[in-house]
């Protein structure tokens, strides 16, 4: 059997709880801090990574299974129920008389001021029973009421279960809160009482071992997570629909006349940072080619809708690619759920407010109508799903920069919703929209990936065919899993717009700008230039210095 990592030594030590789940696994088990993804390949595997003390997860498949399982370790309170009951009973008594606390450091020294109250050391697990004034063992409000107040008996990691019992249901996200942690899971998803259901990130949709007890703790914790929102449910106000403090999105279906398996949720994974575009190209997503033409498009000012269905990952590409604008730009953000990550030091965001009366609630188109009046160099809008896509479309054309995401799978479907219903932009002004850019979700060998299947260059309004004429200049084969550059030479954006702007007397010679930029991505990618923070500082070195400023290992 091969030594373990001290890493994993030190984290059994730490974490009791960890030790002993370990000691009752048939399997070996692996410790790793990160996930490759080519764990996916594997026919077999049991594999432990951390997410934050006390919390863990256990990712396994033996021999026979489809599908791999996926375990929450953390610690529980087995065997202490009785022990928690009445310390959280007599917290609560005691918790009335002291100040409200601000922050988790005073909820923590708040708790432990308490616990001190209703407890006392010892060096090893003691039995406690509540009994009643006759000596006979009991449970519930009442006998409580007549217990004779002794202290609790606990040891140290019995008080290190109760801590985190109390400051996870209380301050964080209860049993859903070791997901949360999690930077691998993208969704979250909960239907009644069963197994909750996450999509991650390497595994695809998996199974958990984490689900709600009862129908009461299940409407519990839909009550208190609603309300931490600002938006509390009810059976008159069955789905909301709202943004976590962290940025994820969850929706709720309340009410179990609507939703026929019990109440309902999913949340989106928010990432403070997200990946980078270096990431994206090293998840198959782009290629370095496409990242080429989409920094010189964005350096020059170009118009580009994201589109696609569902968890395509829009967002995830908008957020990646907002790098390659110049980092002296001035960037307005507008969204209902803030989701837009923006590198650059002058940036705006602007959120709609849907509480509160009518009069006072600002939506989407208002927040796009204000940033026009400040003239930034890009406006970004989250999501185009309304009235909102016409004032894009009049910011493209008082000379704004305008990148957005929309719900399309093609771009003859795009240009039929923008020119419909409730959006009404007329046909003959969709080519002042420069790039139309469509992403797929789709499964290889049962894991989960995006593509950008397509990305289009919109040429102009044809008045004999009363259409858009547009072009195809990369495509994703399916068969090779690889994107092709099939307007190499005849890229109406690279040769009539960017080529002109920039002076060129021979229009082609852009595609050699457009390799240089392609070779550098590549080397950034060779090379795991895979942090956020560290590719926005070679991109913000590039627009101080210009070609100077990009090190010279990504040069060659």
């Amino acid at each position: 059997m091969a030594r373990e990592p001290a890493s994993f030594t030190r984290a059994k030590a730490e974490n009791p709880h960890l030790s002993r789940y370990c000691a009752g696994l048939e399997e070996e088990v692996q410790f790793v801090e990160t996930l490759s993804g080519d764990e996916v390949e594997l026919e077999e595997f049991s594999f432990i990574y951390p997410v934050g003390d006390p919390f863990f997860v256990h990712i396994f498949k033996k021999e026979g299974m489809t599908r791999p399982l996926y375990n929450i370790i953390e610690p529980n309170l087995s065997g202490i129920d009785e022990k928690y009951r009445e310390i959280l009973y007599r917290l609560l008594e005691y918790a009335s008389l002291e100040e409200e606390f601000k922050t988790e450091e005073e909820f923590t020294a708040l708790v432990e001021k308490l616990l001190k109250k209703v407890s006392y050391p010892t060096e090893r697990p003691v039995e406690f029973k509540i009994r009643n004034n006759n000596g006979n063992r009991t449970s519930g409000l009442i006998p409580r009421l007549i217990n004779n107040r002794r202290k609790v008996p606990l040891s140290k990691e019995e008080h290190d279960i109760i801590l985190h019992r109390l400051k996870r249901d209380t301050l964080q996200h209860g049993i859903i809160e070791g997901l949360l942690r999690d930077p691998y899971i993208e969704d979250i998803h909960a239907v009644g009482l069963r197994d909750i259901h996450i999509v991650h990130k390497v595994f695809g949709m998996l199974k958990t071992n984490i689900k709600f007890k009862s129908s009461r703790e299940l409407d519990r914790f839909l009550r208190n997570i609603s309300e931490r929102v600002g938006h509390p449910v009810s059976d008159t106000r069955p789905i909301v629909d709202a943004a976590l403090p962290d940025g994820s999105r969850i929706n709720i279906v309340y009410s179990s006349d609507v939703s026929r398996e019990g109440p309902s949720f999913t949340i989106r994974k928010f990432t403070e940072k997200p990946p980078p575009f270096s990431q994206l190209i090293k998840w198959g997503t782009f290629d370095p080619m496409i990242g080429a033409y989409l920094w010189l498009c964005l350096e020059n000012g170009m118009s580009i809708f994201i589109s696609g269905e569902t968890a395509s990952g829009k967002t995830t590409t908008l957020n990646s690619m907002l790098s390659f604008i110049n980092h002296k730009s001035k960037i307005f953000s507008a969204e209902d759920t803030p989701e837009v990550v923006v590198p650059h030091p002058v940036w705006q965001r602007l959120i709609t407010r849907e509480a509160g009366a009518l009069e006072s609630r600002v939506e989407l188109f208002d927040l796009v109508r204000t940033a026009l009046r400040s003239r930034p160099d890009y406006i970004i809008i989250g999501e185009v799903r309304g009235k909102e896509g016409s004032a894009a479309f009049q910011a493209i054309q008082t000379g704004h920069a305008v990148l957005t995401t929309f719900h399309a799978s093609s771009i003859s479907r795009m240009i039929q919703r923008f020119t419909g219903e409730p959006i009404n932009v007329p046909i003959r002004f969709m080519d002042n929209l420069n790039i139309a850019l469509f992403q797929e979700i789709i499964y290889i060998k049962g894991r989960i990936v995006r593509r950008c299947s397509s990305v289009q260059e919109i040429l102009k309004y044809s008045k004999e065919k009363d259409g858009v004429l547009t072009r195809e200049i990369f495509t994703w084969d399916p068969v090779t899993d690889s994107h092709l550059f099939i307007g190499k030479y005849n890229s109406y954006i690279l040769e009539e717009k960017i080529a002109t702007k920039l002076g060129l007397e021979e229009k082609k010679d852009i595609y050699d700008e457009l390799e240089r930029r392609a070779r550098i991505i590549r080397r950034m990618v060779e090379e795991n230039i895979l942090d956020y923070d560290r590719l926005n500082a070679i991109m913000r070195d590039y627009y101080e210095k210009g070609f100077d400023g990009i090190p010279e290992y990504l040069k060659t």
